[in-house]
């Protein structure tokens, strides 16, 4: 009988949602406001692990009516993975489309609205996840923990939203624990924020971008909200202004201004000063936020806690807070929650902050569209993107895959930017290695069903106009990990995601059982659909190795291939690092390789290049899709290239955009440019795999210093340009002083301060070293920024906080390459050991390259 009031697929059996509530809307009323492009918000909701974001997403659940307000704070329902709850850490992004009536005082009375909601996970293993959430939202909630402040992975993310131009606003979290655990007073609660609020616009300064305006947050313009996630309340100061302001009889915008900063209220003269002791007063003056703001929630909080009956109950009538039904019997803690949720309820606080200061499709997609599309800006596709018409052509992005009950199936997540998607329409599926014109990593389908991502559930509904996020059915198997979706002939790709971080630690896995290996494979590729940034590749010898950012990354990867994607048992190797190979110096000779038939010549030299410039091809800035002029110009001013050799880079490598590059340095070469392609195509070969231990190179700069060719045609074919340059490429760096470069982590720790021996003892044990100590204001811990390689980094974590009592909390980041120290060449060095140890385990000879093998006399 329970069953019959629930619409249909919105029950799910297992989840913890036996007292779900009916949702106020039907899937008939969001359609409906779907085609109002101005009522509808993408937001996503970012900040560090363990601030608080699943909380204050139930908040708003709740408000929808999806979720009682007994479990809101608890429920976290947009954790939906098992592990997720049982850890309490978000794993993967989870999507919940809202429907809200709001009320913008500006005489139309409710207006409804559609919030297409992102909560993404804080851990920094997971922020590939939170890239894909921004990608297809215009507005980022950033939630920051009032006691912690700003932490590195709240400068990650939020430099992230910054980059794909999402516009921020501030939710300041855990506020009750200012006032009941450390029983705070409300100046120090004020200079507690103001300094989370500074931090963060001391990133968001960074970015100034002219398109969008200043984005910078500020409590006085109603872009920043205090309050408490799991108590369920939260206030802006326009909140506050409101009701001031209609009490004094000044306007709303005067009010604010007063409410945050150095504004005083003077009660004796009735007059507002913004000194804190002016003349004629014995003792400072309460500031305006304190007093007006934070000392009534503050009394009133206390009260309840301290059970002081007729001075709680009188503020209640004073405040107009009406307790109904059985919340009168409520004591303590619960009561105390249920008053200020009537009171100052969290979600109508960030409705009208979403509502308000975040952008609506249209308006966003007139900014985004540069960073968003490929092609150029005046075409077809990029008219509609920036127009935002649900009649013009389709143009969508699939951000992520998400996997469905049904195993091994996935739904394509994304969001509609242009036209409208419908359910059976013929669609072009266009991979991230789609070039107009050609038909690579192309594939005409039609979508079999689109519906609409509620958390747990989905809801099917038969066309999305643009503007909104939506999932389709059916296309799974066309599409890897992200990919555009257009019925325009000659539409260029929307750019792919760029990851704040990079798949440095491996496993290779085997299967226990010789029978189940295609179920593996098949495992594997599924797996590799699920994560935007997991890697799974096969070695020459067989192995199937899984690349992830982290651990942690690497564990649940694991977890979710023996469970779901593979169902089958196998065994997993030690974790492995990939290293890179470099030189120190230029080479000691110019190298000379010969061709097969001996009529061909190419001479090479090898040099390091500056560590800056890697960084700066890595990120694009310097990289082949980068401007040619202002590329030149970079490396002439900053790197100091001469100008020919900045104008004449032949080829970026590997995969025709890493940190390698051979430049053409000859003089007067005939038939130079017909060999240009043969030596590029085997310049990736070779950077690809290195001589040292068949390892990606990186640093390296070649210069092609001259050539000798065959007069015939014939004699200089790819089959005799090919071979010798790559033997020319690793004689040159075997020259040159060949070591590696290994991955190192940024790993920031919070702690009290007497956990900090622990902290260096672990440190020092997997050489690692500490180079910057933070106090946090206010409390007795610790931030402390150390570098720690990732060959170090297994098993630290548990280390750690073996050391440390379990007070540590460490997170790790990849944040550089760094060259290993000794000499490889010398017999017994630890360099040696390592590259051996390398190349047994990737089935190769194991001794270190002659030089012989490659290098040709005249």
């Amino acid at each position: 009988l329970k069953l019959a009031r629930f619409p249909p697929g919105f029950w799910c059996p297992g989840a913890a949602l036996a007292s779900a509530a009916m949702p106020n809307f039907t899937v008939d009323q969001i359609r409906g406001i779907m085609d109002n492009t101005d009522k509808i918000r993408s937001m996503s909701v970012i900040a560090h692990v363990d601030h608080g974001k699943s909380t204050l997403t139930d908040s708003l659940i709740c408000k929808a009516g999806i979720i009682s307000a007994k479990q809101a704070g608890d429920a976290r329902f947009t954790d939906t993975r098992a592990d997720e709850q049982e850890r309490g850490v978000t794993i993967k992004s989870t999507g919940v489309s809202l429907y809200f009536e709001h009320d913008e005082d500006d005489g139309k009375g409710n207006q409804p609205h559609l919030i297409n909601l992102i909560d993404s996970p804080g851990h920094v293993d997971f922020s590939s996840e939170v890239t894909a959430a921004l990608r297809i939202t215009d507005g980022a909630m950033v939630v920051v923990d009032c006691i912690e402040g700003c932490a590195v992975q709240t400068e990650t993310v939020l430099r992230q939203s910054l980059a794909e131009r999402v516009k921020p606003c501030l939710f300041v979290n855990k506020v009750d624990r200012c006032i009941l655990e450390l029983q705070m007073e409300p100046e120090d609660m004020y200079g507690r924020f103001r300094k989370a609020i500074e931090d963060v616009n001391v990133i968001v300064a960074t970015y100034n971008d002219a398109l969008m305006g200043d984005v910078q947050v500020a409590p006085e313009k109603g872009t920043v909200a205090f309050g408490s996630g799991l108590h369920g309340w939260g206030f802006n100061v326009e909140r506050f202004a409101k009701i001031y302001a209609a009490k004094m009889g000044v306007d709303k915008e005067k009010m604010m201004k007063r409410l945050w900063g150095d504004s005083f209220f003077n009660a004796k003269k009735k007059t507002w000063t913004n000194v804190q002791q002016p003349e004629g007063c014995d003792s400072p003056l309460p500031r305006a936020f304190c007093q007006f703001i934070m000392t009534p929630i503050n009394q009133l909080m206390r009260a309840i806690m301290d059970d002081q009956k007729e001075k709680y109950e009188k503020m209640m009538t004073t405040l107009g807070i009406v307790l109904k039904g059985d919340d009168k019997n409520l004591t303590g803690k619960p009561l105390m929650k249920r008053t200020m949720q009537i009171w100052i309820n969290a979600a109508d606080t960030l409705l009208s902050m979403i509502v308000t200061k975040l952008p609506s499709p249209k308006v966003a997609q007139k900014y985004r569209v540069e960073n968003l599309y490929e092609g150029p800006m005046d075409d077809e596709a990029a008219k509609a993107i920036r127009a935002c018409e649900k009649e013009g052509p389709l143009m969508m992005y699939v951000s992520k895959m998400v996997p469905t009950s049904d195993k091994g199936r996935f739904y394509a997540f994304g969001r509609v930017f242009s036209g409208t998607i419908a359910t059976g329409q013929r669609v072009r599926i266009q991979g991230p290695h789609y070039k107009p014109g050609s038909k690579e990593d192309l594939n005409v389908k039609n979508i079999q069903r689109t519906v609409l991502m509620m958390g747990r559930t989905t809801e099917q509904i038969a066309d999305v106009p643009c503007g909104n996020t939506v999932a389709l059915v059916g296309i799974d198997q066309y599409l890897l990990k992200s990919g555009t979706l257009t019925t325009v002939e000659d539409a260029h790709n929307i750019a792919d995601m760029k990851y704040s971080v990079s798949p440095v630690v491996k496993v290779a896995v085997k299967v226990k059982d010789g029978k189940e290996l295609p179920k593996l494979v098949e495992g594997l590729k599924k797996l590799s659909k699920s994560d935007p940034l997991v890697v799974c590749t096969t070695e020459e010898s067989g192995e199937h190795v899984i690349a992830g950012c982290g651990e942690l990354h690497v564990e649940i990867c694991l977890k979710d291939l023996r469970e779901e994607y593979a169902q089958c048992e196998f065994t997993v190797s030690d974790p492995v690092v990939s290293y890179r190979e470099t030189v120190a110096e230029k080479s000691s000779v110019t190298c000379l390789a010969k061709s097969p038939n001996k009529h061909n010549r190419i001479y090479l030299v090898a040099e390091p290049m500056d560590d800056e410039l890697c960084t700066a091809i890595e990120d694009g800035k310097a990289g082949p899709k980068a401007d040619a002029k202002e590329r030149a110009k970079l490396l002439k001013e900053k790197f100091e290239w001469d100008d020919n050799a900045a104008r004449k880079i032949w080829c970026w490598g590997p995969e025709t955009d890493g940190a390698n590059v051979v430049v053409d340095q000859t003089q007067g070469v005939q038939y130079l440019l017909e060999i240009k392609e043969h030596v590029n195509s085997a310049f990736q070969w070779t950077t690809k795999e290195g001589p040292l231990c068949e390892e990606n190179m990186r640093g390296i700069r070649f210069n092609l210093m001259d050539v000798t060719l065959h007069t015939d045609a014939i004699h200089r074919g790819a089959g005799q340009i090919m071979p010798p340059t790559r033997r020319c490429c690793f004689a040159a760096e075997l020259t040159a002083k060949p070591t590696l470069q290994e991955p190192v982590f940024l790993v920031e720790i919070t702690c009290p301060q007497e956990a900090m021996s622990g902290v260096y003892n672990c440190m020092n044990l997997r050489r690692g070293c500490v180079f910057e100590e933070n106090q946090r204001e206010g409390t007795p811990l610790v931030q402390v920024k150390a570098h720690l390689p990732v060959s170090e980094s297994f098993g630290f974590v548990a280390a750690l906080r073996q050391a440390t009592s379990g007070q540590a909390f460490p997170q790790c980041v990849f944040d550089h390459w760094e060259n290993l120290q000794g000499d490889c060449t010398q017999e017994g060095s630890k360099m040696e050991e390592l590259i051996l140890k390398i190349r047994k385990r990737k089935n190769i000879k194991v001794e270190m390259p002659k030089l012989g093998d490659y290098l040709d006399k005249l």
